[in-house]
């Protein structure tokens, strides 16, 4: 019989963060007429762990001000040309014939870019192999996205009339004595832009509460300790923030037009562009469970050939893509007689079997790590509808035309601006206020901690980027 994780007892849910004291944090049994004590344990048992999910942006980018509410920037389009929706009025075996160009933002306005005395080639989206023909550019009209073209082979158009093709250009060819070409194509960048969003927090205690011992030793990921209760809660508060200030920066939506967000009572929020929305609206997106073959990395692989080509690229994964990842290598391995043989080692009885990969080259230089943010059950982990199991980022950096600088700048592909000044930095600004803790700003009878940071992420040549949904 199959074996499973039972559900229960699961893991605890139950968040520790109240806006209220909570029962469980003091002792409430002050029974003096009982004259046996317990046996306490002082010190909080870190069941857990790490709790905080912070890693990723740090691992694979960079942080840079900007003084601006707008971060625009350039990146580059592609060097050549080629349509992909094209016809073509003439019957199949026609020597010249009047092709129009069918595809998204050409027609009308002006922007085809072929030129005449061009060579272009041209190839049927569907049928038989043969279906292609190379010709010369005779005529352009641009108004109304129309070429004339006459075709090299003798027997003529390939294709038939109306039949959807793609073309591309592969040079030129010109007489004798002839004047030389004919207008000239301007560099087409395309422009990106975000806006930074401000976050906040705040933690308060009384100054009574201030001045109250506490009985259990309190300790946390910072390494902040002692038996002063708030010094946890607003430790915790730090690090919470600190992670929604990554968090943020991942999951960071637009307020769309018409939007509760855009058109509120009297207040509109505008959003900001995260990582996971920019991939899944400029980069390539896997859906349908992990990829767990080679013949699908393959296909991811084809894909990265059409885009950027970059050479090394890490995969941020949730734990069940991770063994996916290592059940798929281990596959190709011939398992060697006497057991398995994983590597350029020999595992023998006193050695302790390594079942996992760190990465592998098929074409490109792939290399996996774990993502805490995706595995946490209080955050990514355990999502049922939009959940996402992994991200594959590419690494290094890239050359953009930065639009605030006037000038061109290597950026990581991922990077993170944040607001800032020769007056006023807005990264990661804590303030104290009130009258306790050594506070003197109010006559409030309370320490109150603040936190703010302004700031977006850049998501640089997305095309480059793969996510992976279910």
């Amino acid at each position: 019989m199959a074996g499973a994780v039972q559900a229960v007892p699961g893991f605890d849910l139950q968040p520790s963060a109240e806006q209220v004291a909570l029962s469980t944090n003091y002792i409430t049994n002050f029974d003096f007429l009982n004259q046996y004590l317990p046996d306490t344990y002082e010190k909080e048992f870190e069941r857990y762990g790490n709790r905080t999910v912070a890693s990723f942006l740090r691992m694979v980018g960079a942080e840079m001000p900007s003084n601006s509410d707008l971060i625009k920037w350039a990146e580059q389009g592609r060097l050549h040309t080629k349509y992909t929706n094209v016809t073509s009025a003439a019957a199949a075996a026609s020597d010249t014939a009047t092709l129009t160009i069918n595809d998204t933002l050409v027609p009308g306005s002006g922007a085809i870019a072929i030129r005449v005395g061009q060579t272009i080639m041209v190839s049927a989206n569907a049928g038989a192999a043969t279906l292609y023909n190379k010709a010369i550019v005779t005529a352009v009209d641009t108004a109304a996205s129309t070429i004339d073209v006459a075709y090299y082979e003798a027997g003529g158009q390939t294709f038939a009339a109306a039949a959807a093709c793609s073309l591309f250009i592969y040079g030129s060819e010109f007489k004798k004595g002839t004047d030389g070409m004919e207008g000239s194509l301007e560099a087409d960048d395309v422009i990106f832009e975000n806006s930074p969003i401000i976050i906040k927090d705040k933690y308060a205690v009384s100054g009574s509460d201030m001045a109250q011992i506490g009985w259990v030793e309190v300790t946390t990921e910072n390494g902040a300790t002692g038996y002063l209760w708030y010094l946890k809660s607003e430790h915790e508060t730090r690090l919470r923030f600190e992670d929604y200030m990554e968090t943020a920066m991942i999951e960071a939506v637009p307020a769309e037009a018409g939007s509760g967000a855009a058109a509120g009572a009297g207040v509109t929020y505008k959003g900001s562009e995260g990582v996971f929305y920019v991939v899944n609206q400029r980069g390539n997106v896997w859906s349908g469970g992990n990829p767990s073959t080679l013949g699908e990395f393959d296909s991811i692989i084809e894909r990265l050939d059409k885009q950027g080509s970059i050479q090394e690229n890490v995969i941020f994964l949730d734990r069940q893509f991770g063994f996916d990842i290592d059940d798929m290598l281990a596959a190709q391995n011939s398992y060697g007689v006497g057991g398995t043989s994983y590597g350029l080692f020999d595992n023998d009885k006193d050695m302790a079997l390594n079942l996992g990969f760190t990465g592998f080259t098929r074409g490109y230089d792939f290399y996996k790590t774990d993502w805490k943010y995706l595995n946490d059950p209080t955050m990514r982990g355990g999502l049922n509808a939009g959940k996402i199991n992994g991200m594959l980022v590419p690494a290094g950096s890239t050359t953009v035309y930065d639009q605030i600088l006037g000038k061109n700048a290597k950026r990581p592909f991922l990077h993170v601006r944040y607001r800032a000044s020769e007056t006023e930095d807005r990264r990661y600004k804590t303030w104290v206020t009130g009258s306790a803790g050594g506070a003197s700003t109010s006559s409030l009878d309370a320490m109150e901690v603040h936190f703010l940071s302004e700031r977006a992420v850049c998501t640089l040549g997305a095309n480059n980027f793969f996510i992976f949904e279910d």
